[in-house]
């Protein structure tokens, strides 16, 4: 099963693969056609009511498979209006071939030809709520029709995430999904087939494009609250300027007053709060709580932390207590397997500190993600394990993150994952944050490797981050 949006990440994904969306196009609209066989005879008469997205764009392919029936393409608005330029062409492949088709400019107009089959190909996945013109007087009249109603993906009204129908939806006696099935068709009233439309296994098992964008900020947003430093400083300033150059609006660090100076002095941009002892103790550890769970902000806790005895405990009452989300990384991470708390863990261990947790100790992640898998179900957090390639799991789904280079074995480059993370954690789910983060962490790396490839440092990751998430993110 796959969420709407999550779809729209995985056709981002198979395009960067070689799979051009437009190819996509085809197939689904090959397998609208197959459905249409199966309900009705040829000669028969279809109608197509196609929105302007690429759900309609798909419906302009089925019309071409379907020339042994009398179809007629009806499309909701302008042509010129077509969003997007695949749907666009399918259309004008529909012009240039003289099949009959009609533009429906006003929904007063709207008028639905008698027919043996409708398809109802207005709105795809990514829309919700009540229909509203010109889909709403089309909804209506394609109910009332005595036909064959074969809905595109999802019927128009039919929430692709939530599995919410709306009031006015169309009412499919099929429906053809596409890849997967998504929440909530199969509570619906009418057949359901799932196509296989040719997407590769890896776009949805590999993190790619389509991760970072279902991720991505649309603006500045957060506050993380980063709580280390001690032993090691460079570590938490990593983390909150990597944080700063993901999208947070302020980046906080929690530091021993010994070293908040030296943490301070890595960028003028960093909010440092001293608090007295050379580390982290419980004392210390009860009012950071308060703080964080007062302003609600992504925690980052774990980066030059240390391990005295004082600290590790101070890191386990801070997460037992804690309620919120926190991206727990380096010295932290230890206490987590012995702790139960209601706070939402993003776990970011390297081949290492994984295995000193009880998950599988290997140099090859990737060939042990199914084992990865069931040690983060057991955990019951997200685990992002790091290496040569990321293992990425919340103990039901698994993906793989490729991006990054040799030269990414230099220190620092953890930290900087960590605020990337805890920055996308802001808006986005925990299992996509951790997708994204890792695959912009280690695009970033790729970009230093191109002019010099293991002489790179882990701050010089900082620059390339924007340019990554907001920028090309594969090159």
């Amino acid at each position: 099963m796959i969420t709407g949006e999550r779809m729209a990440a995985v056709d981002e994904n198979a395009e960067a693969l070689g799979v051009p969306r437009k190819q996509l196009m085809e197939s689904s609209g090959h397998a609208v056609a197959r459905v249409v066989r199966e309900v009705a005879e040829p000669g028969s008469s279809v109608a197509i009511v196609a929105g302007r997205g690429n759900n309609g764009g798909d419906a302009f392919v089925t019309a071409r498979f379907l020339d042994d029936y009398d179809v007629t393409t009806l499309l909701l608005g302008r042509a010129e209006n077509i969003g997007t330029e695949i749907a666009r062409e399918n259309w004008e492949a529909l012009q240039a071939a003289d099949y009959e088709t009609r533009e429906i400019a006003d929904s007063s107009r709207f008028e639905l030809p008698d027919c043996d089959v409708v398809i109802d190909a207005m709105l795809g996945t990514g829309i919700s709520g009540d229909l509203r013109e010109p889909a709403a007087t089309a909804a209506e009249a394609i109910n009332a029709a005595d036909a064959t109603v074969v809905a595109v993906d999802v019927p128009s009204g039919f929430d692709a995430d939530e599995g919410d129908v709306a009031e006015n939806a169309v009412e499919a006696d099929r429906v053809v999904t596409f890849h997967d099935t998504k929440p909530g068709l199969e509570d619906l009233d009418a057949e359901l087939a799932v196509a296989d439309i040719g997407i590769p296994a890896a776009a949805e098992g590999d993190v790619g494009p389509g991760d970072v964008s279902l991720a991505r900020p649309d603006g500045r947003d957060g506050r993380p609250y980063v709580i280390g430093g001690g032993p090691y400083t460079g570590a938490p300033a990593l983390a909150a300027q990597a944080a700063l150059r993901a999208g947070a609006e302020l980046s906080f660090v929690a530091a021993p007053d010994v070293v908040a100076g030296e943490i301070q002095s890595y960028a003028e941009d960093l909010i440092v709060q001293p608090y007295e002892n050379d580390v982290l103790t419980p004392d210390v550890a009860e009012n950071l709580l308060e703080t964080a769970e007062e302003y609600d902000n992504v925690v980052v806790i774990g980066p030059g932390l240390g391990t005295d005895d004082e600290t590790l405990e101070a890191a386990r009452q801070f997460l037992s207590s804690y309620s919120g989300r926190a991206v727990v990384d380096a010295d932290a991470l230890e206490v987590v397997p012995e702790i139960e708390t209601d706070a939402t863990l993003l776990c970011t261990p390297n081949r290492g500190e994984l295995a000193r947790m009880g998950g599988p100790d290997t140099d090859d992640l990737a060939a042990v993600a199914d084992e990865i898998e069931t040690f983060a179900a057991d955990l019951g957090h997200v685990v992002l394990a790091k290496g040569a390639n990321d293992v990425i799991t919340d103990g039901e789904r698994t993906r793989i993150s490729r991006s990054g280079t040799p030269g990414m074995a230099v220190g620092g480059t953890g930290d900087t994952l960590a605020g990337t993370v805890a920055a996308l954690l802001e808006d986005a789910e925990p299992m996509d944050a951790a997708a994204a983060g890792a695959h912009v962490n280690g695009l970033a790396g790729e970009r230093l490797a191109e002019t010099d490839e293991l002489g790179f440092l882990a701050s010089e990751l900082l620059e390339e981050i924007p340019a990554v998430l907001w920028g090309e993110t594969d090159e």
